[in-house]
């Protein structure tokens, strides 16, 4: 595809699957922006993290503890920060009709979103388990991880369809405003 097909498409265009993953764009920004919080305090910039009035919650605890430490010899935010924009990225390649010109894109989108969503729930349960707390900010990503896949499934099944010969090998409507 010419960039500038793509750059219309990607701008302009207008379909569910669009619809869909630009929310799914957005909510990896969300993702990544908590990562980006999570950082500031993990690498000292700022010195404490608030948190809503409710008491499973301590960020500060959290993202101060051996847990948010004990991968690749770093703080966890930065990982975050880059995991989402991975998945930001995932998210906006290719056209308007993907699934179907390129169905390997929103497959390899739904993998991705599958292992954020279980290593997000495991990260969850591990935080729990040895700081009876949560970090709220790295819980809002989780949710944006769940909701991410809850709104790839429709694109990755017409992907699937496509690559198993099942769904119409014309292109979709490309409306731009």
């Amino acid at each position: 595809m010419e960039p500038q097909q793509l750059s219309q498409e990607l701008r302009q265009g207008k379909n569910p699957h669009m619809s869909r993953r630009r929310a799914i764009i957005g909510l990896s920004m969300l993702g990544g922006t908590m990562g980006q919080v999570v950082t500031l305090y993990q690498t000292g910039i700022v010195s404490h993290l608030p948190d809503p009035p409710v008491p499973i919650f301590d960020a500060d605890r959290v993202d101060a503890s051996n847990y948010a430490y004990s991968r690749f010899n770093s703080p966890d935010g930065p990982i975050m920060v880059l995991n989402y924009a991975l998945t930001a990225w995932l998210a906006a390649a290719g056209g308007l009709d993907r699934a179907r010109r390129n169905p390997w894109l929103p497959i390899a989108m739904g993998v991705k979103l599958v292992l954020d969503t279980a290593v997000s729930a495991k990260l969850a349960q591990e935080e729990w388990s040895e700081n009876k707390a949560f970090c709220e900010y790295c819980q809002v990503a989780t949710v944006s991880s769940i909701a991410s896949l809850v709104l790839a499934v429709p694109e990755i099944m017409t992907a699937v369809r496509t690559l198993l010969g099942q769904e119409k090998n014309t292109p979709a409507e490309v409306k731009t405003q």
